[in-house]
This record gives structure tokens, sequence and C-alpha cells, in this order.
């Protein structure tokens, strides 16, 4: 897990006073999401139950993925506010710079792939719905549908702005 040590505390030079509250709303949250990543992994630890363990657990990942986020986040924005010559750890939006073609050609197969996959989930709860509330299954397999949506609304993403002219 990511620490405040991750990134620089400083916060960045030469910065705007949007860049500054955006960099303070960045590092408090990087914060806030180590305090509640502690909060459930101790929760986790202690509970009886498996079952509620294990869902913890799950939430611990997306937790560890949100906190990673945010750091990068963080030292992106201080990568730009510095101007400095390197990328930032987040990528400037630079799909003009690929063959576009090829680009969306992709972005389409992806999202046929993940409407399939949408489907075959549904089918599958389908299947859980005598066990819905006896076992976890059905829960999971809905977390997956929210993942496949959120896959979906991230190619749909990249479709809308890999089609524009970009400022770059």
């Amino acid at each position: 897990m990511g620490t405040m040590t991750d990134m620089t505390t400083d916060p960045p030079r030469g910065a705007s006073t949007w860049d500054l509250d955006l960099w303070t709303h960045l590092t408090s949250h990087v914060e806030a999401e180590r305090g509640l990543l502690e909060e459930y992994s101790a929760v986790a630890e202690q509970s009886e139950s498996k079952a509620f363990s294990y869902l913890v657990k799950l939430l611990i990942e997306d937790e560890v993925r949100h906190h990673r986020i945010f750091i990068e986040l963080a030292k992106s924005l201080k990568t730009d506010a510095e101007m400095r010559r390197e990328d930032p750890i987040v990528p400037y939006m630079d799909f003009v710079r690929a063959d576009r073609a090829a680009l969306l050609d992709a972005t389409k197969q992806l999202l046929v792939s993940e409407a399939r996959d949408a489907r075959e989930l549904k089918r599958l709860q389908r299947e859980l719905r005598d066990v819905k509330d006896t076992t976890l299954w059905s829960l999971l397999v809905d977390l997956m549908q929210r993942d496949t949506q959120k896959h979906i609304a991230i190619l749909r993403f990249v479709r809308k702005h890999a089609g524009r002219k970009s400022v770059l």
C-alpha cells in the first residue's frame, strides 16, 4: 500500500491557486484513504465471520487502487504545475497521436467483448437466483456486472475522445 511518502509532501512550486487547492484536496484524500485502509484491515482481521472478512478484503482491493490513483493524480499535478520536462504518471489525453482508426477499431472490439461479458453475467445471475440469499455468489456476480459497466464507460470515453481533435 502506498503512503504519503510515495510523493513529495511539499506542494508544487509556482503553482496557481487552483493547483494548490487541488493539491490540498488530493493529498488530504490520500491521508483519509490510508486511514480507511487501516480501518478495513483491522475489521477484516477481527471478524469471526469468514464471509464478512472476504467481502471487506474485496473493499480493501478497491481502496488500495483508489489510494494509488490519488497519489498518481497528485504527482501528475505537481509535474504539470512545475512544468517539468517529464511525462506525468497520469498521461495526457494523446489519443490523436495514435493511429486513430486502429485505436477506434480496438475500442470497438473491446466494447463487443464487454457487451458479451455483460450478457453472460446476466445469464449467470439468473442461474444463481435460488442461492442469492444463501451464498455470496450472486453478490459477486453483481459486482462483476458493475465492473463490466465501468469497463464500458472507460471504452466509451476513449471512443468519444479518440474521434476528436486534440489541443496537444
